[in-house]
């Protein structure tokens, strides 16, 4: 067998690290034999991967998407991997239907996510000054917090949602508060709260919003401070007036029981006093009329009876008493009755 001992030799150089492997150097020359296309493979890669990623779009659990075709609606997606025609053809708004909003009136809140519509001092004051039903001035501060109902009407129906959404907060306020008087506001926070939250959403389906009111909350209520003082000594003077008028029914509730009592007391003697009137009147006329039917059987028995009764009853009144003959004439026998009787006596 014969030996190729130059080839031998190439081979042990190679094995020892010099120069580059067969398979390297194979590999180099494809390298550099293949050629790269040109321009437009690069370009239609670059459209295709803008094509993907315009057309698969997630919509998040408390959200919605709006999908417009040329402008115009045509659907609404719900949460989800969704598919769309790509950019330029359809276009997608997400809108958060879940989360709950927040505009704040009067006041600005530092909490996170808020969006206070009047933040400097004057503007606050004159958003919260408010003229009452009894002619005085209330700070009434208020919290509107809703969310989205309806989407396309959130997007489509209105051109500034929340211009009309503070706009309207505020007129519907004025008109709770414009309703009662300033005792009303300040303590009955909560009933105008309710019903402003309904006249609220009234005006705002009639205005399709697409905005439904979760709750509306009344901040501390007071009167402006330059008129602070002048509002509690009014507030002093009706207290005065409440205890005067407490003290008046007091009175009133002592004097007035006692009086019926004492009328009714009288009342009732009158009726008994009446009562017993009649009764003995009655019993008199019946023993009358028992005496008159004996009178009527034995006429002289019966008055002889009833005249003898009569004296019983008659002497014992009389006192001293002098028998004398019916046929005397002379007075002198008269004379010294009374000496004998106080003689007697």
């Amino acid at each position: 067998m014969s030996w190729d001992w130059e080839k031998l030799k190439e081979q042990q150089r190679h094995r020892s690290g010099g120069g580059v492997p067969p398979q390297m150097d194979d590999l180099v020359k494809k390298i550099k034999r293949f050629k790269l296309p040109g321009g437009p493979l690069i370009i239609l890669i670059i459209i295709l991967l803008i094509l993907g990623s315009t057309t698969v779009y997630t919509i998040k659990q408390d959200e919605v998407g709006i999908v417009q075709f040329f402008g115009r609606y045509v659907r609404t997606t719900q949460p989800g991997l969704n598919f769309k025609l790509p950019v330029g053809i359809e276009k997608v708004t997400k809108v958060n239907v879940k989360g709950v909003r927040t505009e704040e009136f009067g006041f600005s809140s530092a909490r996170p996510g808020t969006r206070p519509r009047f933040m400097t001092g004057s503007e606050a004051s004159n958003v919260t000054l408010m003229l009452t039903g009894d002619l005085n001035v209330a700070l009434v501060p208020w919290i509107v917090q809703y969310r989205v109902k309806n989407p396309y009407n959130w997007l489509f129906k209105v051109r500034n949602v929340r211009r009309i959404l503070t706009d309207m907060s505020e007129a519907t306020m004025r008109l709770v508060v414009g309703d009662r008087s300033i005792n009303e506001v300040i303590n009955k926070r909560d009933e105008i709260a309710v019903e402003a939250r309904g006249l609220l959403q009234r005006e705002l389906d009639s205005a399709e919003t697409g905005i439904h009111i979760v709750t509306i909350e009344m901040k501390k209520t007071n009167v402006p401070a330059p008129v602070q003082p002048s509002f509690n000594e009014v507030n002093q003077a009706v207290q005065q007036k409440e205890q005067m008028i407490y003290q008046a029914r007091e009175d009133y509730n002592k004097a007035i029981p006692a009086a019926r009592g004492e009328a009714e007391r009288t009342i009732k003697a009158a009726e008994g006093y009446a009562l017993d009137r009649v009764n003995r009147s009655k019993g008199d006329a019946a023993r009358f009329t028992a005496l008159y039917n004996e009178y009527v059987k034995a006429q002289d028995v019966t008055k002889r009876r009833l005249y003898l009764e009569t004296l019983r009853d008659l002497f014992p009144k009389l006192g001293p008493k002098f028998i004398i003959d019916a046929d005397q004439k002379n007075l002198l026998p008269l004379l010294n009755l009374g000496i004998q009787s106080g003689a007697e006596k």
